[in-house]
């Protein structure tokens, strides 16, 4: 779904608009212009070059360089470990450090749209709360973020809206906080009978 919507993939049904604008046959990079940003679920950062220049690589298609300098201070003071580790190689970062990092050069393009595939994955449980915690700072910025997340218990928790998949079909679609309340869901999506603890 992700991939569609960032057009990485065609559709074969349907369509794709951003606002009031059909952009199923826009390209990749013309969607990232739009303000639709990819983070995709593999470490996206590179490993040997420092946080800043990775955080500059998020401007590569932006063709004024002060703003892009401007932007990626503002990503700096959303996402402090950017200034703290600035000289550091992306590499040498714990995952959620860098999974920070991926989502602090998000803001470099101003973006509408971030779609986030299964940032949580493979962290520990601090790093875990830190990137969810990152998340939900992005969403109040009037940020559109979308999630695909098997932690459903934490990406329900942030989310204003959720849905379940089931065999890439929508088979339960209502506000995070009831999905996380209903025991039907926690029994069968949640793996437990008992209401879920935030």
């Amino acid at each position: 779904m992700l991939k569609t919507v960032s057009g990485l993939l065609r559709p074969t049904a349907g369509k794709v608009f951003l606002e009031d604008q059909e952009i199923n046959r826009l390209a990749p990079k013309a969607r990232l212009l739009l303000g639709i940003v990819h983070v995709p679920q593999e470490r996206s950062l590179f490993p040997n070059m420092t946080v800043l220049d990775n955080l500059l690589m998020g401007g590569y298609a932006i063709k004024d360089q002060s703003l892009v300098r401007a932007r990626v201070t503002e990503a700096m003071d959303a996402f402090p470990i950017c200034r703290d580790r600035t000289h550091a190689h992306a590499g040498s970062l714990s995952g959620g450090e860098q999974k920070q990092v991926e989502l602090a050069r998000t803001l470099v393009l101003d973006p509408k749209v971030i779609l986030l595939d299964e940032p949580s994955i493979g962290l520990d449980p601090r790093s875990r709360a830190l990137v969810f915690a990152s998340i939900t700072r992005l969403a109040s910025t009037g940020r559109t973020v979308l999630l695909v997340e098997q932690n459903a218990r934490s990406g329900l928790a942030v989310a204003d809206q959720g849905a379940v998949l089931e065999s890439g079909r929508v088979r339960l679609r209502a506000s995070g906080r009831e999905l996380l309340d209903d025991p039907e869901v926690a029994r069968l999506y949640l793996g437990s009978s008992s209401l879920p603890q935030i």
